[in-house]
């Protein structure tokens, strides 16, 4: 008898280490954090979206960050950065660090990149539909404010942090 039991130790003891480690590779295979890290930094994209809506009203200054005045890739850069979302400070830097999107996959947060002759000159943060038009908001240029509005043309192209 005890013969018969070592011999079930023998053949249980590969059983439960492959069990072991089959529940470890399920763990470390869970996509599950991943997309809890996708869903956090899309609320830190939204967080960024209050923050610069706050920001309304505020002049256009060339070359400002912030607070209380802005550029256009100013008030991303101090949108996103207090949302906790670091992005470069330029308008060109930016579209070259966001990953391109279809206008189509647009959702608020998402940055629009105005271009002209390949250039990006302009940047603005996508806030979402109304009224049959996409609405954002941006720092348009010197003498204005930060505020929202429709796009002025289609040379535009979409960006996201999310």
């Amino acid at each position: 008898m005890p013969a018969i039991s070592r011999m079930r130790s023998y053949v249980m003891l590969p059983f439960v280490l492959l069990v072991l480690c089959l529940g470890l590779v399920a763990t470390t295979v869970s996509t599950a954090p991943k997309a809890d890290a996708i869903t956090t930094r899309y609320a830190k994209v939204l967080d960024g979206v209050q923050i610069a809506k706050n920001q309304q009203g505020d002049p256009y200054g060339y070359g400002y960050a912030g607070p209380g005045r802005f550029d256009c890739s100013g008030l991303v850069y101090f949108a996103m950065r207090k949302a906790g979302i670091s992005v470069p400070r330029s308008s060109d830097a930016q579209a070259g660090y966001a990953r391109r999107i279809a206008k189509s996959d647009m959702k608020p947060g998402d940055l629009m990149f105005f271009t002209y002759g390949g250039d990006v000159y302009h940047v603005a943060i996508f806030l979402g539909w109304k009224d049959g038009y996409r609405r954002m908001i941006d720092a348009p240029k010197s003498g204005d404010h930060v505020r929202i509005r429709r796009p002025w043309t289609a040379g535009w192209f979409a960006g996201t942090l999310r």
